[in-house]
């Protein structure tokens, strides 16, 4: 358990450190954007893109593995979203940002931090496939039915940016230049080369510092009743679902099969938050959803790390 609490404090204690400070300078949010620029469009592409292009293209086209990550999430936003439409009447607009809220796992500033804390290296592969094709599925899914239920322009509209969201979003750029260099055995100079691991070794202590100081800035005015099926299923079904997809469909390494269940057990993302305030639905009750699974995730994260490096949980649930 020592060892557990040693490889968690770090990942949480960045997210701590950020959001006391963030509550002790008293800085505006507007403050945080070179930092939130910093970590999405250099330093987590840099590291993204320097351990892809290391990694054999063989490794990076691993489709059963992928299907069956994204085919998880995809599982429980649509449990969500039948319920919620059910109970609601046919509300779409707000059964999607719940839906989101109950799937969308913050993969994008925790995964790589988390991960590559937990795993090492190798878990930046598995990472980034799975954070392209789950945000691919959420950036499609979106702004389709907000589209439907009347939320926000034309088809025509609708598509082009959806495409422009999927095409130009760093990370996916990263990972489409990491997996290009991977296939032609592309090693940049050792300048550059020295520039991307330092760029690199920033990544994840940004990314979570700026995560904690996101959460002191975002204001909690009132708890969704909500929330308690969405914390389940988020960090407790979530993680379930996928470790039983993924067992059943393939034959993984334990660093791939981990780094999945682990992405699959993180809070609701940020942008949950994010789409709610574009679209104007459930933006108060989307914030406290991001802040309160955040905060349960400490026991439900340790817990799951717990059970991964006694060896409770066997790597394959079906050998």
């Amino acid at each position: 358990m020592a060892d557990v609490i040693g490889l968690v404090l770090p990942f949480f204690g960045l997210i701590f450190l950020g959001f006391v400070v963030a509550r002790i300078t008293g800085q505006p949010t507007q403050e945080l954007g070179w930092m939130t620029t910093f970590v999405i469009y250099v330093a987590l592409p840099a590291l993204f893109f320097q351990l892809l292009a290391k990694t054999p293209f063989e490794r990076l086209t691993e489709w059963t593995f992928i299907l069956g990550a994204v085919f998880s999430t995809f599982l429980i936003f649509a449990a969500m979203f039948t319920a919620s439409v059910a109970i609601s009447r046919g509300e779409l607009a707000e059964s999607t940002i719940k839906s989101l809220a109950a799937a969308y796992g913050n993969i994008g500033y925790m995964g790589p931090g988390v991960a590559l804390l937990a795993f090492g290296p190798e878990a930046a592969v598995p990472v980034a496939l799975i954070f392209c094709f789950e945000n691919l599925m959420h950036f499609t899914i979106a702004p389709a039915v907000m589209a439907i239920s009347g939320g926000r322009g034309g088809s025509f509209l609708l598509v082009k940016d959806v495409l422009q969201k999927i095409a130009l979003h760093p990370f996916i750029v990263a990972t489409a230049a990491g997996v290009a260099a991977a296939y032609i055995e592309f090693r940049p100079p050792v300048p550059i080369e020295r520039l991307l691991e330092y760029l690199s070794s920033a990544a994840a202590p940004c990314a979570l510092f700026a995560m904690g100081v996101t959460l002191a800035l975002r204001p909690l005015n009132r708890v969704p009743r909500e929330l308690v099926p969405i914390a389940f299923l988020k960090l407790v079904l979530h993680p379930l679902v996928c470790y039983v997809v993924l067992s059943w469909i393939g034959d993984f390494s334990e660093t791939w099969m981990f780094s999945a269940i682990l992405l699959a057990a993180l809070p609701t993302a940020t942008n949950v938050f994010v789409i709610a305030q574009q679209y104007g639905v459930w933006v108060e009750r989307a914030s406290a959803s991001v802040l309160l699974t955040t905060l349960m995730s400490v026991a439900t994260v340790t817990g799951l790390l717990y059970m991964i490096k006694s060896g409770v949980l066997p790597p394959d649930l079906i050998p």
